[in-house]
């Protein structure tokens, strides 16, 4: 009598077991692109570059050679903006530009 207990049990178990296995649960997959603009910079030497800073409205954004065309970028929001690269007293570059959604901008340092 208990094992007849334990295998009707047991045929149970593995009946529940098989039947919640055959229900999938919805899934949801998500993504967020950033569509910010990016802008680089272009260099023929870029030993050029030591020391230099990038300024975006008047904010130092970081050493000119951390955004080297085709290595990395500095994303900034959409809009005119106010670009310079300083080295020292010394001013690399200068420019106005607007930069749109998606839209990846090289600036070239001679």
């Amino acid at each position: 009598m208990k094992f007849q207990n334990i295998r009707v049990m047991a045929v149970a178990a593995l009946f529940a077991a098989a039947v919640s296995g055959c229900v999938q649960m919805p899934t949801e997959k998500q993504s967020v692109v950033d569509q910010r603009p990016q802008i680089t910079f272009r260099v023929s030497d870029p030993q050029r570059l030591a020391g230099a800073r990038v300024v975006v409205d008047g904010l130092d954004m970081g050493a000119a050679q951390d955004f080297l065309d085709g290595q990395a970028s500095l994303r900034i929001q959409p809009g005119t903006h106010q670009v310079k690269v300083v080295a020292g007293d010394r001013v690399l570059l200068a420019e106005q530009a607007y930069l749109g959604d998606g839209v990846v901008r090289p600036f070239i340092i001679n």
